[in-house]
């Protein structure tokens, strides 16, 4: 059996570590999203320095299994000390680390031994560095000042981004369906105050009512992503329709639900600026909503 390969790090650098109450560990988001302490920086975050390596016993080790045979039981907290995670570091040879929920089992492990006075007196120094890591993790996980201090906020929101086009795109066109039902139009008319056409050919400016309306407030990036797919030809027009590109499985529901209750709202409204409110309202745009979250924070 081949041995897996180092995962590589996607986020963090040596200069940009964890930093709990003026004490820094290095830390690193890797490519599976597993974000990792390194074996030397925990261990130092302790008050241990480093004491052999992936193939000697480093010291946490040492110290969990002192406490485990004074009665302080942690056979599951050992055996991970024992398997730290080998990856690839943004520079240099590979390195080794463990997942960074396991700083708070260590830090109890050995506040709990502290209570129960079976720290020595060389040992008290270990418990003030778990008491200051404890109390700075208590208002804010590791997991998120691992990802503020990385930088992997933006790259995680990116991630959450492509995850929702690929929901919504598809990776190949759709066949032509009807999507926008005539009611849609006629509701738009109506609130303008203009006569229906003659014919199927509408005002330019219905079709950014349509981004407005519909395909800006789906999901964020949807409209950005089908422009990419559906590019404007040389005369203006486009190729295809975007609802052709959604999804059959999620994309293309989700739009018709959407169109339905966007077409009932107008539908409700006396004209179009109450029909405007009412849908920023009820649909607001993901910078909208992003909005409404800051004014509720402040």
């Amino acid at each position: 059996m081949s041995k897996q390969k180092p995962l590589k790090t996607i986020a963090g650098a040596p200069d940009r570590p964890l930093i709990i109450n003026g004490i820094e560990i290095p830390c690193y988001v890797l490519e599976d999203e597993t974000r990792v302490l390194s074996q030397r920086g925990l261990q130092s975050s302790i008050g241990l320095g480093t004491g052999g390596g992936f193939s000697g016993a480093p010291r946490m080790v040492e110290l969990m299994e002192n406490l485990d045979a004074k009665g302080i039981e942690n056979n599951d907290l050992i055996a991970r000390l024992k398997s730290p995670l080998e990856f690839q570091p943004p520079v240099g040879r590979t390195a080794y680390g463990y997942s960074a929920t396991i700083l708070v089992d260590i830090c109890n492990t050995i506040l709990e031994a502290d209570k129960q006075d079976l720290i020595t007196r060389r040992q008290k120094a270990i418990v003030d560095r778990a008491m200051i890591l404890i109390r700075g993790l208590a208002t804010v996980g590791v997991i998120a000042l691992i990802d503020e201090a990385t930088g992997y906020q933006r790259i995680r929101e990116e991630r959450a981004l492509a995850t929702i086009l690929e929901k919504f795109i598809a990776k190949e066109l759709q066949p032509w369906t009807k999507t926008f039902p005539y009611e849609f139009y006629k509701e738009i008319f109506y609130l303008r105050g203009w006569p229906m056409p003659d014919g199927v050919k509408r005002p330019s400016i219905i079709g950014k009512y349509t981004n407005d309306i519909v395909y800006e407030r789906l999901a964020y990036g949807v409209l950005e992503e089908l422009r990419k797919r559906n590019p404007k030809l040389p005369s203006g027009n486009r190729r295809h329709r975007h609802h052709q590109w959604f999804s059959t499985d999620l994309g293309h529901p989700k739009l018709k639900e959407h169109i339905a209750a966007v077409t009932a709202l107008m539908r409700a409204s006396p004209n179009w600026n109450t029909f405007m409110k009412n849908l920023n309202r009820a649909f607001p745009k993901p910078e909208q909503q992003l909005e409404l979250r800051w004014r509720e924070e402040d």
